[in-house]
């Protein structure tokens, strides 16, 4: 990991697009630049077109002219490839880049992000575009970092086109070397699908029924990979002529086609887009954990808020805007969990295009507004928290979080429509925000030993490897809580033989002899009063002891949660979706088998530490309206304090 170079402090900014406007609008932007604080800007994102205005004619005047501007105003520049959308003269002179969808639709030009990965053409012209740039800005001192595309995967990731097939053929070809291996891999004796020649594999288009799961599961292992060999031919020609450090967008937890892990090993450094699900009442919650997500694809190391919004979005159904002191403290949520740059999309609104609804730093209102005047208080309070800017944040609990798994347990034909893996990271991390626990997320092959508590609320699918890791944390002294329908499946979704979970069978002490899904809308109680929803399993103990039993339902008398003692650890089974107040009692009683100190925290309290080797610092963020005293401090409605260890000062933010 490095970081971005040039000064110190937090970096503060946003997505430039001056392509848009004239020159003497962007002598007035710069101005105002300055009076909010503004240290980076992200520029070139969609300028294809005008930097390579026809096949190999490059025209870099409108870069050399803002660059040179903003370099005299000292405001950083993040420069990024325009990649993300390739000019009208590419779509003419190869058409068959286009992207394909299953379906066979070939779509049009018109957008953005949308081509085909796979594409030779593509992939030279892409990479043509980024050389050029880094070989003509690779050393400027105001150049500090690199932006490679835009986020990849967004607004589309796989693609059933020709170029596609033929990679993926090769893809699979490295993955399984004969076709007999990948026979067996795919379970091809199934519905009589084994092939006889490497030419005979398509990709898996929509067909008349169910497609093969695991080839499905391969052609999005495939798809993520393509994405990544787009990415880091880009980076590699850049490299070529610059050491500045190199990264790309990610979407931490709303981009389902990309692994991120294997991802974060690419990029120099970790950089993030977030926006609101303004309309759920709990967005501040899926903030967090999308923060949570992006510190530990960072390895816990500083991270990049490369966008987010100052107010409302303009592609949700109906796009909320963000109330008085919102931006700030939504911008302050993120700094408590890690980042060390706050940029948002856009510096100034468009006045026209997809996004002209779309919120800004600068809105359509001007400066006398709100949203300006928040921009530049937010650029003020992050120079005060300049000290912050390093320091790091520890967790002691983590979840799992494998895309791998996301994807096998979304293909078709599951016992139950309502099985989500979604829902239940999300259920299981609110709980323990709720208690004030920090979390990191956690590939299942990763180091567990430093972490007191594991949970894993959907992990469908384990590769042997991954399971045995999870095993020996447990037998070492760790702590494993395991939600139902997880260790079902191994690395190319095959049962493995016996009794379901054949992948945590072991650790869990127990064997599920049968699925048993509930109908919608069933209710399940147990002993212990508690209610279930949406899953039961017919459980036979092994080993576990029963901690709470079915009264009702399919699972009647049944044992529904379980602990059990393995090696010097131990792990506990929750087999239904337990209505919330019941969930955090379940979490808590694995928070306190694993010694972790936990507090129900007033309603909409959010606390986050960040330490560094000279101090802590400790965020209280108020989500609610209402003022909440804790611990002698009085937090406003809305507001964020910022608590240094052994200062007599609280700085109050937001309110």
């Amino acid at each position: 990991m490095t970081w971005i170079p040039g000064r110190t402090g937090f970096r503060y900014g946003g997505d430039y697009n001056p392509e848009q406007w004239s020159s003497e609008v962007w002598a007035e932007d710069i101005r105002l630049m300055q009076d909010a604080g503004v240290n980076l800007v992200s520029i070139g994102i969609f300028s294809w077109v005008m930097l390579e205005p026809r096949e190999g004619e490059y025209d870099f005047s409108f870069l050399d002219e803002i660059i040179g501007m903003l370099s005299d105003a000292g405001i950083d520049i993040d420069l990024a490839t325009p990649t993300a959308a390739p000019p009208a003269w590419f779509w003419k002179a190869y058409p068959d880049s286009h992207p394909v969808l299953r379906d066979g639709t070939r779509l049009g030009f018109g957008s953005r992000g949308m081509v085909s990965p796979s594409s030779p053409d593509y992939r030279r012209a892409a990479t043509a575009i980024a050389s050029k740039l880094a070989e003509r800005y690779g050393t400027h001192p105001a150049v500090v970092m690199w932006h490679v595309h835009n986020e990849y995967g967004a607004p589309i990731s796989d693609s059933y086109d020709d170029n596609s097939v033929t990679a993926f053929r090769a893809w699979l070809r490295t993955r399984y070397g004969t076709l007999d291996t990948l026979n067996r891999a795919w379970g091809t004796q199934f519905w009589g699908q084994t092939y006889g020649e490497w030419d005979e594999i398509d990709a898996p288009r929509q067909s008349a029924s169910v497609s093969n799961q695991a080839q499905r599961l391969d052609f999005q292992r495939f798809t993520s990979d393509a994405l990544l060999a787009c990415f880091t031919a880009e980076r590699d020609a850049i490299r070529a002529h610059s050491d500045r450090p190199i990264t790309t967008n990610f979407m931490a937890t709303n981009c389902p086609s990309v692994d991120y892990w294997k991802w974060a090993k690419e990029v120099d450094i970790v950089a993030n887009d977030h926006y609101l699900a303004a309309e759920r009442t709990d967005n501040h919650v899926m903030l967090a954990m999308d923060a949570d997500l992006t510190r530990s694809l960072a390895a816990s190391e500083p991270w990049i808020l490369m966008e987010h919004s100052s107010s409302a979005v303009n592609w949700q159904p109906r796009n909320i805007a963000k109330r008085p002191g919102e931006l700030a403290r939504n911008s302050l949520q993120h700094v408590a969990r890690g980042c060390d740059a706050v940029m948002f999309f856009q510096f100034r609104a468009s006045r026209y295009g997809a996004e002209k609804f779309h919120s800004a730093m600068l809105p359509h209102a001007g400066t006398n507004s709100r949203v300006w005047r928040e921009v530049v208080g937010l650029g003020g309070e992050l120079a005060s928290l300049s000290e912050v800017a390093g320091s790091r944040v520890s967790a002691r609990v983590a979840i799992v979080w494998s895309i791998e798994s996301f994807w096998a347990m979304d293909l078709d034909w599951r016992p139950s429509a309502d099985l989500d893996h979604r829902e239940r990271i999300e259920a299981f991390y609110s709980s323990l925000w709720r208690r004030g626990v920090t979390v990191d997320f956690v590939h299942p092959s990763a180091d567990l030993t430093g972490y007191a508590a594991v949970f894993a609320p959907s992990l469908y699918l384990l590769a042997d490897a991954e399971a045995a890791n999870i095993r020996e944390y447990v037998a070492g002294g760790g702590i494993l809580a395991v939600s139902y329908f997880s260790g079902i499946v191994m690395a190319n979704d095959e049962v493995p033989a016996g009794a379901y979970p054949g992948q945590l069978r072991e650790v869990l002490g127990l064997a599920v002899h049968e699925f048993l899904p509930l109908r919608d809308g069933e209710l399940v109680t147990l002993d212990t009063g508690a209610t279930g929803s949406v899953w039961a399993d017919d459980i036979v103990l092994t080993g576990a002891e029963a901690v709470a039993n079915y009264t009702n339902g399919p699972a009647a008398s049944g044992v529904a949660i379980t602990r059990n003692r393995h090696g010097r650890g131990a792990a506990h089974y929750v087999s239904t979706t337990l209505a919330s107040v019941d969930l955090d009692r379940f979490v808590e009683s694995v928070l306190d088998d694993a010694g972790v100190a936990h507090a129900v925290l007033p309603d909409g309290l959010e606390i986050v530490t960040r330490e560094s080797e000279s101090q802590r610092v400790r965020f209280l963020l108020n989500h609610s309206d209402d003022a909440i005293e804790y611990e002698g401090n009085q937090v406003e409605g809305g507001a964020v304090f910022v608590v240094r260890e052994n200062a007599d000062a609280v700085p109050h933010y937001g309110a």
